[in-house]
């Protein structure tokens, strides 16, 4: 199955493409982005976006990632990136950045609680989870307007320039899927 392009009111989810690689390493390389994520990187080299890319494109290949370019509807322009990781046994983690000049406008939201949808629907999972580091609470109000529910708070789990951080912990279960 090729990869689609998911809709919202005022968004395109689309596939990505190696030509998104300068504008993802320059919004995703603020090092605010990396603040509130447990997997972007700072400081983010050249060459790393392209990487990035190239396996996201084989992840979906092989059925383990959806990730998606996060664009505006009206001007096509990417302004950040969100995806479903680690899908297996019909489980899949929830990860999103948003560039910071688009912060504060519900984008992420919007796109998070669309590819919910898409990872319910379309890909059959049971259960989608997501996590993110304790010191930023915005991640956490994105994925509550996503439904996503706070489950518990891991202690120690992440480690960060030889720190030991606490991650904060969110699911939703498939409402339409009855478990046999």
């Amino acid at each position: 199955m090729r990869q689609p392009t998911l809709t919202t009111e005022r968004l395109l989810l689309r596939p990505l493409q190696l030509a998104d690689a300068t504008l993802i390493q320059k919004l995703a390389g603020a090092p605010e982005i990396a603040l509130g994520t447990t997997n972007v990187p700072y400081p983010y080299d050249s060459g790393m976006a392209g990487q990035w890319i190239g396996r996201s494109l084989a992840g979906w290949d092989n059925g383990t990632l959806a990730i998606f370019a996060i664009a505006l509807k009206d001007t096509e322009q990417l302004i950040g990136c969100i995806g479903l990781h680690n899908i297996k046994q019909r489980q899949a983690q929830l990860g999103f950045w948003l560039g910071i000049p688009f912060w504060g406008h519900g984008y992420c939201a919007e796109a998070a609680r669309r590819l919910v949808d898409f990872g319910f629907f379309d890909l059959k999972l049971s259960r989608i989870f997501a996590q993110h580091r304790r010191l930023d609470p915005r991640p956490g109000k994105v994925l509550e307007h996503a439904g996503l529910s706070f489950v518990r708070v891991k202690p120690d789990a992440m480690r960060v320039n030889r720190i030991t951080e606490d991650l904060s912990y969110y699911e939703v279960t498939n409402p339409n899927l009855v478990e046999t």
